[in-house]
């Protein structure tokens, strides 16, 4: 089984403005075809994190999902990110995930940041999605999720995890220790990818975006500076791992739903 390429897109977003961060984002990736599996967006890559849903949200034939497709197209990878969704009279932060062939695949965040009063204009998801990215099985998560260990608990169904984010500078510790925390509990590798800048509401964001082994080791760690960054995840290290230390044979059963 091939080793996995995944590149994180860790740059500020511009406030509110769909047209502009596509078009940004847009001249980011046109040369990557060829050079990665996964591109994976920070949340809410289109508009930052505002509540204006009902000015800025799209359904799903909108702008983002004809990017995301476009560009899974264009460089033969999966492209996800997480985005303003309006569906069903209902509004969600919905992770998109563009396929090379065409299809598109989607994640409603669960765990709404209340503390920004996400959960007053959101509606939470309450499924869980899993891909199949040449052979490994990548479960994607959105940002306020990485706190609840229980939701992303990997029970022998996924090799990796991405968490799309959008965390402040203030509370950037726990984004970096709750990282390591999931790699090492769930003896996978970790993705996360945040945004820089400062947002509209004064919040500077620090990235600390980073592919993390199921060791809880740094495979890259894109630390403060705005950039384009691509690790490999490898698959013979993560399954000698497991083979060598099965910790997941001593796991609790339980179910969520």
């Amino acid at each position: 089984m091939k080793n996995l390429r995944v590149t994180i897109m860790q740059f500020p977003v511009y406030w509110e403005n769909i047209e502009k961060n596509l078009k940004f984002f847009s001249n980011k990736l046109d040369s990557f075809r060829g050079k990665t599996d996964l591109v994976v967006f920070p949340e809410m890559f289109t508009t930052g994190f505002t509540m204006n849903v009902k000015e800025f949200s799209e359904d799903m034939k909108g702008k983002a999902a004809e990017f995301v497709i476009k560009y899974a197209k264009k460089l033969n990878a999966v492209v996800c990110g997480s985005v303003i969704i309006k569906s069903g009279g209902k509004y969600n932060n919905r992770l998109l995930a563009g396929m090379p062939d065409g299809k598109i695949y989607c994640y409603d965040k669960r765990h709404l940041f209340r503390m920004a009063k996400e959960h007053t204009v959101f509606s939470k998801g309450s499924k869980q999605l899993i891909l199949n990215i040449k052979g490994w099985r990548v479960a994607f998560y959105v940002c306020y999720d990485l706190r609840f260990p229980v939701w992303s608990r990997n029970t022998g169904n996924y090799d990796a995890a991405v968490f799309s984010a959008n965390w402040p500078m203030e509370r950037n510790y726990y984004w970096k220790t709750l990282l390591l925390a999931r790699a090492i509990e769930n003896q996978c590798y970790i993705i996360g990818a945040n945004r820089t800048g400062t947002d509209k509401n004064g919040f500077k964001f620090s990235g600390d975006s980073a592919i993390i082994n199921p060791m809880g080791r740094y495979v890259l760690n894109a630390k403060n500076k705005s950039g384009v960054y691509t690790g490999e995840l490898d698959m013979e290290l993560l399954v000698n791992f497991r083979e060598k230390f099965p910790v997941h044979m001593d796991a609790d059963k339980f179910k969520i739903f």
